[in-house]
């Protein structure tokens, strides 16, 4: 982790510091978070990142072990499961929202994630391609002009983005995920914003699977 750089407070800017490093696997489950390790890391005093603990904590990132002391919480399938049944109601309202929004602006920007998607499949980064993945999902999201659904969804992401790091890494998966997309963005770009739901859908009965096989698998 990078020293922070003084545009958001210093308790906002620990608190994404830490919670991208849980998320992209750089602090691991189990892993315990020492106060004065992470302070001197990130270059700011115990307080913020007392703080932005805390705030993991509420939000179920890290948990307090007593003993160990504070560590990054394992990958909880109940609440995993949750979201996947919240996104699979919100998902395809979402993208039938957004369908009476595609302007030329939204179809050139959907078009170049996904192209962005499959390239960086092909070319095997798997950061890239989920960090992809997380701009085709939030580009729907904001589309749908529901901020409800964009602000839920963002945090419930990065829950989700701990699982898909290790689902993005079995060969074919990630093919599948983008042909999905494609399917889902074509019917929106013809205005058929009936399929396009019944698309994704589709897209979160088979997405549900495939994280739910990788953390048993794991």
């Amino acid at each position: 982790m990078e020293p922070l750089a003084p545009h958001k407070t210093l308790v906002e800017q620990t608190y994404d510091a830490l919670l991208d490093a849980i998320c992209s696997g750089a602090i691991k489950a189990g892993q315990r978070l020492n106060q004065d390790e992470l302070a001197e890391q990130l270059n700011v005093s115990r307080q913020p990142v007392n703080s932005a603990i805390g705030m993991l904590k509420a939000e179920r990132f890290v948990q307090d072990t007593g003993k160990r002391g504070v560590v990054v919480a394992p990958i909880d399938q109940t609440l995993f499961e949750s979201i996947y049944e919240f996104r699979s109601v919100v998902e395809p309202l979402a993208v039938e929202l957004a369908t009476e929004h595609m302007t030329n602006k939204a179809i050139s920007l959907g078009r170049d994630i996904i192209a962005r998607g499959k390239s960086h499949v092909q070319s095997g980064d798997k950061v890239a391609a989920l960090q992809a993945d997380m701009d085709f999902h939030d580009l729907i999201y904001r589309l749908s002009g529901n901020v409800i659904i964009a602000d839920v969804m963002r945090r419930n992401w990065r829950h989700l983005q701990r699982s898909m790091n290790e689902v993005l890494s079995v060969p074919g998966v990630t093919l599948r995920v983008w042909k999905e997309h494609d399917q889902i963005f074509n019917a929106m770009v013809q205005n058929d914003g009936e399929t396009a739901a019944s698309l994704m859908r589709l897209h979160m009965q088979n997405a549900a699977p495939r994280n739910q096989g990788i953390q048993k698998a794991g």
